[in-house]
């Protein structure tokens, strides 16, 4: 594709002369506009591998150097700038926690004591392992006591509510089609495995293998409870697995907004899977009475999970639950349980090599269950106030910029341009953290009883959840907590959400000059804001509602230059013998590309008419792209990397640089990109949404 004019207008504002190793540092004195105190560029040279070039691969041209030295720790899949920043954020945390456990005068049900007696519970390893596998005596027993099918339903929906997991998984969410309500959802579940193609992939000898090997896992975890014929038992319910999986949809199916909602009546419903009892399940799910319709996300699935149910004898079912419960609570158990835990899911399926501290997976813990409790405090001790007003500021321009950007584009029309404007206008940004915190009253937390703690906790979240049915959609709630390292877009609430966690170093510089913190930080904004025009996002209006707001030629335009990146990803390959999704990334590659674009753009806004200094040598241009990369650095083990191709929508960090780069052609003027080099894209081949 041809460069837009205003794309090249931005590149060529920053545009450098090409160079294979870090240009020669220019004085602050000869730099127009600088003063005697030099401004830092933020740019880490100690990354770079001056063997590589610019043009040739950006992202080891950046990073290579830490690539080479930087050892994945043993008890991590993968490490970079995200999980230094997390690491850092749950040593700050680890700090707060263990103050609580140490606070003997702490009121029962206050904060501190939540947090320091579910500290102290998960840290005495001693008392777990005299306990055994007891904790799920009552849970064991439920599950024993199945005599039938029709109290599948029952059991099912007692699964899913304290986390164990079952073929039928329920949330409460926003209607897509009237995002003002609250809509139950029902959705495939109930895999031991990342998804489906690990049961159901053929002629791939390392899946064969991690099957094989599941097999065994399921097989070890029933007979460290004591279960009978833990082998026999173990066969089967990888079967069933593999039925159900069999029975699934694919990621890339499930990334389709429209296909997955199917809103019916109970009494549909009912038709839909008649072998399943949906008035136990809807009782055991507190929400019987309470709806009168629901969204099925995979009709076809519970469909055919019918059959499944039909032809599966009901002690295969008490089977497979007793392994869900088994798995999902070794954790929290005796040290064996803990240590083929992570045998399987922590070796085989990330090839981890040791397991996190306990206090570590302490801290981790506390942040799933207790995630405001620990970010009111977290807030209060390590988020200056000043942060959230600069990242504010950085949003603005965001916004003002993809304003602009609507305007130019050359393959929309005045209609659907109107329509994006509109619903630009109306997505609402939240720096930091909520400005209500949840209420955690109604959570028992015990000391000496972690397992309890777990369960009671994931009951508390589910009861959460239903309890918004009825009630007025809370545009105040937050998904993630302020502690989490990450952000997010959500269609049917139209917003873009950046915690405090996210906004500090290593991926937020606040001594160096913008353009860094434009790349590293900016480029998640950019990202997100992309979300809402995104191939699954630009099928939301303004107000959160699925409704095609596009023009028919402006939507097949649209769908094309999807065709085109999803081409480009499919190429990519991060182990051999595997390729990138580009339908399930195109999402997100899409996001990454528009984020890249719209880091350049932001910055020029911030300037208001003002020359951008040349810092180190390195024009603002160059640093935004170098912020890019250092945020986005990143390396993983095999398995995980394989993992990740099979189930999760991100490219590895390699491509979501260097593809999005490619496409960008503030790149091209800046390192002097020409055809010939290794990351050369000519312009008819780069995809540009925004």
């Amino acid at each position: 594709m041809k460069p837009t004019l205003g794309s090249a207008l931005i590149a060529g504002l920053f545009a450098g002369a090409a160079f294979a190793a870090p240009m020669a540092a220019v004085s602050a004195a000869t730099t127009p506009g600088a003063t005697a105190a030099a401004p830092v560029s933020g740019v880490d040279k100690s990354a770079f591998d001056a063997a590589v070039r610019p043009q040739d691969d950006f992202f080891r041209y950046s990073q290579g150097k830490w690539l080479k030295d930087v050892e994945i720790p043993n008890d991590r899949s993968s490490w970079g700038a995200f999980n230094v920043a997390q690491e850092n954020v749950e040593g700050q945390i680890r700090t707060l926690i263990e103050g609580a456990a140490q606070d003997k005068a702490a009121k029962t049900g206050s904060d501190n004591q939540k947090m320091g007696d579910y500290y102290a519970s998960y840290v005495d390893q001693a008392q777990r392992n005299a306990l055994g596998v007891t904790p799920l005596t009552v849970e064991l027993a439920r599950i024993a006591a199945l005599e039938d099918k029709r109290g599948l339903g029952a059991l099912a929906a007692h699964a899913g509510r304290i986390g164990a997991g079952s073929p039928v998984a329920m949330s409460v969410g926003q209607d897509s089609k009237q995002s003002t309500r609250y809509l139950v959802d029902i959705a495939q579940s109930g895999l031991g495995m990342p998804n489906r193609d690990f049961y159901i992939q053929t002629g791939d000898a390392k899946l064969m293998d991690t099957r094989a090997k599941y097999q065994a896992h399921v097989e070890k975890l029933l007979a460290l409870a004591g279960q009978p014929d833990p082998a026999g038992q173990a066969a089967r319910i990888v079967a069933l697995e593999t039925r159900i999986a069999t029975a699934q949809w694919s990621a890339v199916q499930n990334r389709d907004p429209v296909k997955t909602y199917n809103k019916m009546t109970i009494a549909q419903l009912k038709a839909l899977a008649p072998g399943f009892d949906w008035d136990g399940w809807m009782k055991e799910q507190g929400i019987a009475g309470k709806v009168t319709e629901v969204n099925v996300s995979q009709p076809s699935y519970l469909q055919a999970l019918d059959g499944i149910i039909a032809a599966t004898p009901v002690d295969t079912w008490k089977s497979y639950f007793t392994f869900r419960l088994l798995s999902s609570y070794a954790p929290y158990l005796s040290q064996p349980f803990v240590d083929e835990s992570f045998a399987f899911r922590g070796s085989v399926l990330s090839g981890a090599k040791v397991n996190r501290p306990v206090e570590k997976l302490a801290i981790a813990q506390i942040n799933r269950d207790l995630g405001e409790v620990v970010g009111k405090v977290y807030v209060k001790n390590y988020f200056p106030a000043e942060r959230k007003a600069q990242v504010q500021d950085m949003v603005n321009n965001f916004l003002l910029a993809y304003k602009e950007r609507i305007d130019t584009l050359d393959w929309m029309s005045p209609e659907t341009k109107k329509q994006a404007q509109a619903k630009l206008a109306k997505i609402s940004v939240k720096v930091g953290y909520p400005d209500q915190w949840r209420d955690y009253s109604a959570l028992l937390i015990k000391r000496g009883d972690l397992a309890g703690n777990v369960m009671r906790a994931r009951e508390f979240a589910h009861q959460y959840g239903v309890n918004k049915l009825g009630q007025p959609v809370n545009r105040g709630e937050w998904h993630m907590t302020p502690q989490t390292v990450n952000a997010y877009y959500s269609p049917e609430m139209n917003e873009v959400v950046f915690p405090a966690a996210r906004l500090q170093s290593p991926l937020y510089d606040a001594n160096a000059e913008p353009a860094i913190n434009y790349g590293a930080v900016g480029i998640s904004i950019g990202h997100e804001i992309s979300h809402a025009f995104d191939d699954q996002g630009a099928q939301y209006d303004g107000d959160g509602n699925l409704r095609n707001w596009w023009t028919k030629q402006d939507g097949e335009k649209f769908a094309a230059k999807g065709k085109v990146l999803v081409s480009q990803y499919a190429a990519y390959s991060p182990v051999e013998g595997y390729h990138l999704n580009g339908e399930l990334t195109l999402g997100e590659n899409i996001a990454d590309n528009a984020g890249a674009i719209m880091a350049s753009r932001a910055y020029r806004i911030s300037l208001k008419g003002k020359p951008a200094p040349v810092i180190d040598g390195y024009t603002a241009e160059q640093r935004i792209f170098m912020g890019m990369a250092q945020a986005r650095r990143g390396k993983a083990r095999d398995a995980a990397l394989i993992a990740q191709v099979k189930s999760d929508p991100h490219s590895p960090s390699e491509f979501r640089v260097n593809g999005s780069l490619r496409n960008h052609p503030g790149y091209y003027e800046a390192f002097d990109v020409k055809p010939g080099d290794r990351m050369y894209l000519a312009p008819e081949q780069r995809v540009i949404f925004w």
